[in-house]
């Protein structure tokens, strides 16, 4: 048989009719063209992260005469904001809790009662721009807005060049700056977004400096109820780790040249960009206005009345071929989650192994004869000294063969081992990870990793010891259904779990129906497939091996036939019925 091809796509969008303007220039041109009214008003609201030395420079040179309010100055001082936000952002690295908090409770009322006055008697064209400037001029004869989707933002955290609401914590680490904007800026600004969804004129995507793009809000709704009825991947991104491998370089075609790379979020909508591609050029935006704009349409009435705005399934890879462990970790209880973090759900989560090389292993639930008090105390000795850890002594070490499945709902001692490609199928919370163990190195920063045993000693479930993870947590396979070349097994989930996942074989085509919730797929098996509505309800869409797509609920029923010499697999993903 010949050797496998590999056409990853780093780039999937969904092309939308209508036009799209590129720079500032043709940009300005549209804008100017917009405004018929005599001393118009023009609101520019922005989310985290978006550049405002760019948007300011842009503005200056639209309207070279304009009166330019930022809504930043009209935030409370720095020092009242950081006091105010404590409780939710707090003093730990990693961890914090979901904010209460309204845009509007962090402008200073002063001084937002003056800008009102200075708009009210303005003269010429006056500009509000920043994040909340909708909120500070909420009549306006246009509305713009430049989103960010979370991934970009992480890239200028790093960079040292995202600012958050109020607070300059650029100085911060990532991982602060981070948890800042999870806990605290996020939810806020979406709730912002939120009521401005169809007030917004223009959309501009900012993501690459110095070349904006901007759709017009049909553009934009269109593009969205485009996605929300046809299968549809969202963007992946790929992250380097300290046990990061090489096997995502040669089939998803990247960087050759860089160290490795171990993590890619390839469903994580809350992280993921969307593309649209309208008039042959690309538009960002975050994946998050999808679920939060078409949610019964997306994920069904059944999942927005359980999950609310919230997509529930997440698919992700860790590579560690040619790498080395993940750390040992455990993942919080749907119990502790809401009472510690503020959460609806836990990150329950399973490994399905796309590859494994000869000595691959997985770390999973404590052994029989392991005490759990004792590792415990090994774990803070390790811990206080640098001295190794014998995790053998106290975790099973399972070999793992390629399309393999292991169940890990919270509370189970866990870790990929290295020589692993590893589908990381979970629900969506993605920042609760409770690391007890990093093998004494360091991250990529040259710093030790957080380590959380106190979070996780409240968490490890002690029954699940050797024979109940051998009975229910691995590779635990029944036959559902086949047919004329065709095979579906059930995989897991776990009882624990609301994640049901399924599996086919084909060299046929496999018909689906997502009864009214949302499928999540992967590719695990042959070069390529097509998805097709029986009806014609949407083109034929092409996925390829390691691709992961979204299937909406609104799709109904869909059929999945195989392209190429090769058998197929999938794994799905959905959530159990109550």
């Amino acid at each position: 048989m010949a050797a496998q091809r590999y056409a990853y796509d780093k780039f999937p969008a969904t092309d939308v009719e209508g036009r799209a303007w590129v720079g500032w220039d043709a940009i300005g041109d549209r804008l100017t063209a917009a405004l018929r009214h005599t001393n118009p008003l023009v609101v520019f609201d922005t989310y985290h992260g978006v550049d405002m030395r760019e948007i300011a420079a842009a503005l200056h040179r639209i309207w070279p005469a304009a009166d330019l309010i930022a809504a930043a100055d009209l935030l409370r001082d720095e020092e009242t904001i950081r006091r105010m936000t404590a409780p939710y952002v707090t003093d730990d690295e990693l961890f914090g809790f979901l904010s209460p908090l309204t845009l509007g409770d962090l402008f200073d009322p002063e001084r937002l009662a003056a800008a009102r006055e200075r708009i009210r008697a303005r003269r010429g064209t006056t500009v509000v721009y920043g994040c909340g400037a909708a909120l500070v001029a909420p009549r306006a004869d246009l509305v713009l807005y430049a989103d960010m989707p979370r991934w970009e933002i992480q890239q200028r955290m790093r960079a040292r060049t995202a600012r958050a609401l109020g607070v300059d914590n650029s100085d911060e680490s990532p991982a602060r700056q981070y948890k800042r904007g999870y806990f605290n800026d996020w939810p806020i600004l979406d709730d912002h977004k939120k009521g401005l969804y169809h007030r917004v004129d223009f959309w501009i995507d900012t993501v690459h400096r110095d070349r904006p793009v901007m759709i017009a809000a049909r553009t934009f709704i269109e593009g969205i109820d485009r996605t929300a009825r046809r299968p549809f991947r969202v963007v992946p991104f790929f992250d380097p780790a300290p046990w990061g491998g090489q096997w995502m370089k040669r089939v998803c075609d990247l960087d050759p040249s860089k160290a490795n790379y171990g993590w890619c979020f390839d469903c994580v909508p809350e992280e993921n960009s969307l593309l649209l591609r309208v008039d042959g050029e690309l538009f960002e935006m975050p994946a998050s206005n999808l679920v939060y704009l078409r949610p019964d349409e997306l994920m069904g009435a059944d999942n927005r009345d359980r999950f609310g705005e919230s997509f529930p399934i997440r698919f992700d890879f860790l590579d560690t071929i040619g790498g080395g462990n993940l750390s040992l970790q455990v993942h919080p209880t749907d119990d502790y989650a809401r009472r510690t973090f503020g959460l609806r759900y836990t990150q329950d989560e399973s490994y399905y192994l796309l590859d494994a090389v000869p000595g691959a292993c997985v770390y999973l639930g404590l052994r029989a004869d392991a005490n759990a008090d004792e590792m415990l105390a090994a774990l803070h000795h390790s811990q206080q000294t640098g001295e190794p850890f014998d995790a053998e002594r106290y975790v099973n070490r399972f070999p793992v063969r390629k399309h393999d499945h292991y169940l890990i709902p919270g509370g189970t001692i866990h870790c990929s081992g290295g020589g692993a490609m590893v589908l990381e199928i979970s629900a969506t919370p993605n920042t609760f990870t409770f690391k007890m163990w990093d093998w004494g190195r360091m991250g990529l920063d040259g710093k030790p990793r957080p380590i959380n045993i106190g979070h996780a000693a409240q968490v490890i479930d002690r029954s699940r010891t050797t024979d109940e993870i051998l009975r229910r947590h691995c590779n635990v396979f029944r036959p559902v259904a086949e047919g004329e070349g065709w095979r579906e097994e059930s995989t897991g989930l776990h009882d624990a779990e609301f994640i049901e996942t399924r599996r086919h074989w084909f060299t046929a085509p496999v018909d689906h129906d997502t009864a009214g919730g949302v499928h999540v797929l992967n590719l695990v098996e042959g070069e390529a497939a097509s998805v097709e509505s029986p009806t014609g309800a949407f083109e034929p869409f092409t996925v390829h091996y390691a691709e992961t797509f979204i299937i909406p609920a609104a799709v109904g029923h869909y059929t999945i036939r195989p392209l190429g010499e090769r058998p197929c697999a999938t794994i799905k993903a959905y959530v159990r019925n109550e």
